[in-house]
């Protein structure tokens, strides 16, 4: 057995919370380091060919994978929602890594924190959920949180602040497509066209802004591929590891680890603003998380 291996096997016989929380927190420095990457690369490439490559490097990597499988494995029967999910996850991307040049690390890790709160209010918009008092007030908690952090009125409103708000839509529409998926898709196929969907869509952006990029850039490019994904892989162990709600909460650890990254690296110093709005908006996502599974196994008058 080999050392990563061994590795492996060891963290797996962890107790679940253990698990998750060391999980999260490779995730938070897999995803900073990733930011990290773009922020290289971003002054000499732009942002559209970043997303490019990184979806390209990434298709490479698991090439190996399809041809042992054969692409029969990856037929679908809904193709038009897959390309969806592509473009969405294509928004996301760029507008993560345009607000990675223009935030401290800190400040996009802690507001990406509101997802589980977005996601509720869209469960309800869209999915016509019924939810209680304390629910809501759990989102209203959590959106106070967000407003901690952006602070509107108090400082001068971020052209990236928006940029990861947006991001945070384009993820919340895309696991309602997930879920949908789900139903007809096998899990594999729908990771690698993930990756495939997304390239049309980044090469054409690309060629109104095309600039070869050097041996570099394609290293740090390269680089943000494999960092993505194996903060996935990192991430299926999490939620395969414990609850949702153990992971939400073990998932503030995020924000240590990218803001040690962003002053080591970049001499940023997150505001006591940062640390109180994330820290409310977990506590919120929890709560709404623990809610989801109690109502599982309730009735539906008890849910409602």
């Amino acid at each position: 057995m080999t050392s990563l291996a061994a590795l492996s096997d060891r963290i797996d016989r962890w107790p679940g919370a253990a698990q998750a929380g060391f999980w999260m927190v490779i995730i938070g420095t897999l995803v900073t380091l990733t930011l990290v990457c773009v922020r290289k690369v971003s002054p000499g490439v732009h942002v559209f060919e970043i997303v490019f490559f990184r979806s390209l490097f990434g298709v490479a990597v698991v090439g190996p994978w399809m041809a042992r499988r054969g692409f029969a494995s990856l037929a679908l029967t809904r193709p038009g929602l897959i390309a969806l999910r592509g473009a969405l996850a294509f928004v996301g991307s760029v507008c993560m890594f345009l607000a990675a040049t223009m935030l401290p690390l800190a400040d996009v890790t802690a507001i990406t924190f509101s997802r589980p709160i977005v996601a509720a209010i869209a469960a309800i918009v869209f999915l016509h959920e019924v939810v209680g008092p304390r629910r809501w007030g759990a989102i209203v908690a959590g959106i106070v949180g967000a407003l901690i952090i952006v602070r509107p009125g108090m400082v001068d409103l971020n052209l990236g602040v928006l940029l990861v708000f947006g991001t945070v839509a384009a993820q919340t529409w895309n696991v309602i497509n997930l879920k949908i998926l789900t139903r007809t898709e096998k899990p594999d196929a729908m990771a690698v066209w993930h990756l495939i969907s997304m390239i049309p869509l980044a090469l054409v952006a690309s060629l109104f802004v095309w600039t070869w990029p050097s041996i570099e850039a394609l290293g740090w490019m390269a680089a943000i591929g494999v960092l993505e994904m194996l903060a996935q892989r990192a991430m299926s162990r999490a939620y395969a590891a414990a609850d949702t709600t153990v992971v939400l909460a073990f998932s503030f650890t995020r924000l240590p680890v990218a803001a040690l990254l962003g002053f080591v690296l970049f001499g940023e110093v997150p505001a006591l603003w940062v640390w109180a709005g994330a820290a409310v908006i977990t506590a919120s996502s929890v709560y709404i998380a623990h809610q989801e599974s109690q109502g599982g196994r309730k009735p539906p008058a008890d849910r409602a």
